[in-house]
């Protein structure tokens, strides 16, 4: 059994959610966690969750969604209080990669979710690409964080950086793809009470259905990557990884 942690096919343009749920469901995939990227996804994801009895949501503005500012985070806060199946805030951080909103606007929207996951007693989806330099002294101003790095492909000091915090690593079909050997032996140290995986469903596509819609269902081909680079059995990875969801969202 696993659990897909990270996955947006409550989306309004993801074709044929039903189906993918239960080709997942038939590959062993028990639990779903839809993740909201703006106002508008994240009430999608809940309305999504509550309407499927194995599928759980979280509220989030995503860094580039960042420059909509506070009523955004007032919907997500709303959302909190009427909606009984959110697991999470996020996702949310920071992305210099792109810098489709201003930095300053990312730190501001990633300060109030980090507040509004406090309020709530929720766990944070972090999304941080390029800029961790800023994330970590913002992380360790908080008290009691506790929360995920989504999609994480950075560097192996900052792999420690985040075990020594506590947090989990979200690793997806970019693990079977990437053709970085750094990145590849970064993977293959991520320490098994701390990895989580996703599939970040429709995007990120792992090997051997590279060029089609991702899904649920692709947890599996991770998994086996995974085992494979670690050199350790699917039934411990299942239950490290099983484990590792239940403490952190459930």
């Amino acid at each position: 059994m696993f659990t897909d942690t990270h996955c947006h096919i409550h989306e309004a343009s993801y074709q044929d959610p039903t189906g993918a749920l239960s080709r997942a469901e038939e590959a062993g995939i028990t639990r779903f966690i839809c993740v909201g990227t703006d106002e508008t996804t994240s009430d999608e994801a809940a309305k999504f969750a509550e309407a499927h009895e194995n599928c759980w949501s979280t509220i989030g503005i995503h860094p580039h969604e960042a420059i909509n500012g506070m009523e955004a985070v007032k919907k997500l806060d709303q959302l909190a209080q009427n909606h009984s199946k959110i697991v999470a805030v996020g996702e949310c951080g920071l992305d210099y990669f792109y810098d489709h909103s201003p930095r300053e606007k990312q730190i501001e929207m990633l300060h109030e979710q980090i507040k509004l996951a406090k309020k709530y007693d929720l766990p944070l989806i972090f999304h941080v690409r390029e800029a961790f330099d800023d994330f970590w002294p913002i992380f360790d101003s908080y008290e009691g964080l506790r929360g995920v790095l989504h999609s994480f492909t950075d560097s192996k000091e900052n792999l420690d950086k985040a075990i020594e915090r506590g947090l989990y690593v979200g690793i997806n079909g970019i693990s079977t793809f990437t053709k970085i050997d750094e990145q590849k032996a970064m993977f293959a140290s991520v320490p098994l009470d701390h990895l989580l995986l996703e599939t970040d469903a429709p995007f990120l596509t792992p090997i051997p259905h590279r060029g089609k819609v991702n899904e649920p269902a692709f947890i599996t081909h991770i998994a086996h990557y995974i085992v494979n680079l670690q050199s350790i059995t699917l039934t411990e990875l299942s239950r490290a990884t099983e484990r590792n969801a239940t403490t952190l969202f459930f």
